[in-house]
Parts: structure tokens; sequence; C-alpha cells
């Protein structure tokens, strides 16, 4: 893909976050450190260059930002000490901020008092729904609706499991819709023919790369890393399929036997969320590695808001052991207030995205290496190589 040079680029991607573009030599000391380099993604010297270069459309083309997983290998090579690796984390928020059609990434990931502005306004909201949810009148509608038999049963249930498909809804909408601009932006208008086939067969890469996290396996200086980044998204991940798939039988009135599913599942993805998320906080506040030398507020925010939600899990869990029932219902409140920005504007336009941008990457990426592969020999021979970020 080629693109005329926007002298604003530096510039505008410096809003993200540090990118050190005068301390780069393009050396490519930061490439060769790196062992998740290919030939089809040579990060991050090209991005380097490209940014340098003003080259707007190659960077959003690009999936190498996303093929990073900020080890920072490459930053403890720097002869120039250039920070390469935090680069790649702006732009990360940078190519968030593209794909969002919304507008609402770009506002957040340059503004510390947007960011906080919009998750308090969000749980703001998710307090007054849930006032109103407690009305009289709320109440008598339930009852002419679903009858008396089974709001005496669970009262809160049939509210619950709809509020719960609305953020699901609108979650999904943000997501996909953005998922959508991201493929265009990386192959659909790379001008490579994919093989229909292909679309198919390169799931496998999308599904191992989410479920494995095998790429940060594979930095020699991520191991621990890569356990406490698999319990976390392994951990979301079952807690997100429990609640939104299998809310009545996971959020019960009564208090099944310890060996129940319910019990034992729901502890297995707590424990996983909290060492996920206290391994990353921990890492943070001694900053003893140099990918967490220097933190953005989103570097804070998912993780706290990961450590309040299975906090305040495990409260309303035990205030039901002990009959408070009361009190379980408004610190239930609490957990809403803390779980429904985080889903609603962490994992569509905040740092969260990643979780899916990353695995889809690598999808992507898988693509466009079949459409390459598949080229006619003779084409590949006559026409210039495309320009591949």
């Amino acid at each position: 893909m080629q693109s005329e040079a926007d002298p604003e680029l530096v510039s505008e991607i410096r809003r993200y976050g540090k990118f050190d573009v005068n301390g780069c030599f393009s050396c490519g000391t930061c490439t060769l450190s790196c062992d998740l380099t290919t030939d089809l993604s040579s990060f991050p010297r090209r991005l380097m260059r490209y940014v340098q270069l003003g080259l707007k459309g190659e960077v959003v083309s690009s999936l190498e930002p996303w093929l990073c997983y900020y080890c920072g290998d490459c930053t403890e090579a720097c002869p120039r000490k250039a920070d390469p690796a935090e680069s790649m984390m702006t732009l990360r928020r940078y190519l968030t901020a593209q794909y969002d059609w919304t507008g609402l990434s770009r506002k957040i990931h340059q503004s510390k008092a947007w960011h906080l502005g919009v998750l308090l306004a969000v749980g703001a909201g998710v307090l007054g729904l849930g006032y109103l949810a407690h009305e009289a009148y709320v109440i008598e509608w339930l009852q002419g609706v679903l009858g008396d038999d089974v709001l005496a049963t669970h009262p809160c249930v049939p509210l619950l499991n709809a509020f719960d498909w609305l953020v699901l809804g609108l979650m999904g909408l943000f997501v996909l819709s953005n998922v959508v601009r991201m493929y265009w932006f990386t192959v659909g208008r790379s001008g490579l023919r994919v093989p229909s086939a292909s679309y198919l067969t390169e799931l496998r890469a999308l599904f191992f790369q989410a479920a494995s996290q095998v790429g940060l396996r594979r930095c020699p200086h991520n191991q621990r890393r890569w356990k406490s980044h698999l319990a976390l998204s392994s951990g979301c991940m079952l807690m997100f399929v429990l609640v939104f798939l299998f809310l009545g039988w996971f959020q019960r009135e009564e208090l099944v036997p310890l060996y129940h599913p319910q019990r034992w599942l729901g502890y297995l993805a707590t424990g996983a969320i909290l060492f996920g998320a206290g391994d990353a906080l921990l890492g943070r506040i001694r900053k003893r590695e140099p990918k967490h030398a220097s933190s953005e507020l989103d570097d804070w925010i998912l993780p706290v808001l990961l450590l309040l939600t299975a906090v305040t899990g495990i409260l309303i869990h035990v205030l039901r052991y002990l009959g408070l029932s009361l009190w379980s219902a408004d610190l239930y409140a609490a957990h809403m207030v803390v779980v429904v920005p985080m889903l609603l504007i962490e994992m569509p336009f905040g740092k969260w995205a990643h979780s899916f941008y990353q695995p889809l990457a690598h999808y992507f990426e898988a693509l466009k290496r079949r459409a390459l592969l598949a080229r006619p020999v003779e084409t590949a021979v006559a026409e210039p190589a495309p320009r591949v970020a």
C-alpha cells in the first residue's frame, strides 16, 4: 500500500503516549533483538521508519504493533535509548483510535479526564438503573409480564438477564464494527487477493493465539508474564461465559454445595483474575522491568477494575454465607458499577481491546501470507512486491 507523507503524523501519534522518533537512527538493533519478528513483520524498526517518513497509510495498515508482546528486549538493546517497546504500545493506542468509528477511543487515550469521566458517567448510569429497578412500578410491571410465581422464585434474575444482554449487545456492536474496520485497513484495501478457503483454514491461528497466548511465551524473558497473562485471559473468558450465557444457573438464590460446578468454576475464574491482575499491578508498582518503566493511565485502569471486580464478587459471596442478604444486594450494585464500565468502555475502546486485536492480527497476518503465496509466479516477478506492514 502506498501513502503520501503526512508531516503531522509524529505529533498526532505522540498524543497517545511516548514516541521518541528523534532518538531512532534506524540501525535495526531493535528488530535483531526481537524473537518474534518474521520476514513479513520486521518490527519495531519498520514502523519507527514509517512514522519518521510520515507514512500514515502504512502505519494504519500495519499489524505489527499487535504482534509485539512488549517484552522490552528491544528497549534494552537500543543504543540510543529510544525505548522502541513503549513506542509500539503508543502505536497500539493510536491504531485502536483509528479502528474506532465513534471517536471515543481517541478521546480517552488522549485525555485522562475524558477516560475517567466516561467510566464514572457509565457507572453513575448503572447505579441509577439499579435504583429504578427497585421501584414499585417496575416490580408491578414485571409481575404482570412474568407472573407472581416466577418473580417470587427469582426476583432479580429476569431484570439481570435483560440487562446482561443489553450490555452484551452494545459491547458486541462496538467490538465487531471496530474489527471490521481493522480488517479493511489491514487486509481489505491492501490489494492482496486472499483465497476464500483461507478465511476458514487460518482460523486456527486466531483460536490458537487467543487460547494459548503462545506469542508471549516465545519471548525469552516473559515466561512468568505469560503464565499470569494466560491465567487472566482464561479467568475473564470463563467468567464472561458464566455470566452472559449461564446467569440463571450461575447466579442462584440458594447456596449450592462446594462440589457443585457453579461453585468451583466461579472460584477458578476468580482466582485466575486475582492472580493475573495482581501480578500486573505489582509489576507496575515495582518497576523492575523495562516494560514497566513508564506507565500510562490505561495501564493502571484495567487491572484495577479487574481486581475490584474479583474482590467485590468475593465479598458478595461471603455476605451471602453470613446471611446478610441486604448488604450483599447493596454490594452487588457496587460490583455492577465496576463491571459495566469495564465491559462497555475498556473492552471496545480502551486497553482491553488488545485482547481481541492481538489474536486477530495473527489471523490477518496468516491471510496476508496465504495471499502472497497464492500469487502467480510470473506476476510476483514482473510486478514490484507490495509493501506489507
